[in-house]
């Protein structure tokens, strides 16, 4: 089974939070896809991860570069993972047509946003329907995690 941890934004906004995930999964030897709600969500976050630390970037690739199967991390609005990865986030209501085969999937999602907090609470219901372990996480005031469910 995949494990499936929801993140429930409070203190951080999504291009704080995601560039530090991604290099913790990238430290761990995991290849990641991020999956966006919509194609502008995805041309941000290439842009961000390019520039996101003064010292150094995230490499990484879209779903328009010709060489995704080399890069660490895919930026996409499908469900496609040309590069391998092991592990998918999903962010701004992005759904994955399954899990399968993925060690962790990962939603981010607003907790100041009504919309996206309803979504997450029907995309818990169907992955928990779906037999997956899940997780619960609630960013900290001042920072960190604290694991609610």
């Amino acid at each position: 089974m995949t494990e499936v941890l929801f993140y429930h934004l409070t203190e951080r906004t999504l291009e704080q939070t995601l560039p530090g995930l991604l290099e913790k999964s990238l430290e761990r030897g995991w290849r990641a896809v991020v999956q966006a709600g919509s194609p502008e969500r995805v041309e941000a976050l290439d842009s961000l991860l390019w520039t996101w630390r003064d010292e150094s970037f995230l490499a990484h690739s879209a779903s328009s570069d010709a060489n995704a199967a080399h890069q660490p991390v895919f930026l996409t609005t499908g469900d496609d993972n040309p590069n391998g990865a092991r592990i998918r986030f999903l962010v701004d209501g992005a759904v994955p047509a399954s899990l399968e085969g993925y060690e962790r999937g990962v939603y981010l999602f607003d907790g100041h946003d009504a919309e996206a907090v309803d979504q997450a609470r029907s995309r818990w219901k169907a992955e928990k329907a779906a037999g997956h372990d899940i997780t619960y996480w609630q960013q900290k005031p001042g920072g960190g995690w604290e694991r609610k469910a």
